[in-house]
């Protein structure tokens, strides 16, 4: 599992840049309607999709657990997708699939982060990603009628939370990759 880490440490960082963005965008535009936030909202899920698909193929000889970024890609594009297929959506139908998302993204990187566990330390930035995309997404499935801007507020919040996360744990990912610091493999297990 380590060597999905490894391999994948730019794919983590694209995630992250691009969750970043449409956080920062986002805040900066909280007026928003609802048809630019279902196109923001569709643009992030299908390109983050088409990285996890893009990384997942191209590692699935080599690494195990290849499906696991798989998944997460079809999460992401299943998502993206249907913001763009049915534009006419209620605010209450794009929270929802919002919702959605940030929770099977949210379990698919704890799974990750739980494999990962197993062979090297420095997983908690995927666990911590993981646990604040279920929050969001529970959040969200508790609290749908939130109006527009709180919503578009709320998104911003989570996208650069989890952008950051990722990024941080991708520059980590790099150094091991690159030999800087400790390598993944000489790393005690967690018991």
């Amino acid at each position: 599992m380590n060597e999905i880490l490894l391999a994948s440490w730019k794919v983590l960082a694209i995630r992250g840049a691009v969750s970043l963005l449409f956080g920062v965008l986002a805040a900066f535009w909280p007026g928003l309607t609802l048809m630019w936030l279902i196109v923001m909202f569709a643009a992030y899920a299908l390109v983050s999709g088409a990285v996890s698909i893009t990384a997942a193929v191209r590692n699935r000889k080599s690494i195990d657990d290849w499906w696991l970024l798989l998944l997460l890609g079809l999460v992401g594009l299943a998502g993206g997708a249907g913001a763009l297929l049915y534009p006419g959506l209620t605010a209450l139908m794009l929270v929802l699939v919002i919702g959605a998302t940030a929770l099977a993204s949210g379990i698919a990187d704890i799974a990750m982060a739980i494999r990962l566990r197993k062979i090297i330390r420095g997983e908690a930035f995927l666990i911590l990603n993981g646990v604040v995309s279920i929050a969001f997404g529970v959040f969200v499935f508790f609290f749908p009628g939130a109006g527009a801007l709180a919503l578009v507020w709320l998104i911003s919040i989570y996208a650069i939370v989890s952008g950051v996360l990722l990024l941080a744990l991708a520059w980590r990912a790099r150094d091991w990759a690159g030999g800087h610091g400790t390598p993944p493999e000489s790393l005690p297990a967690h018991g």
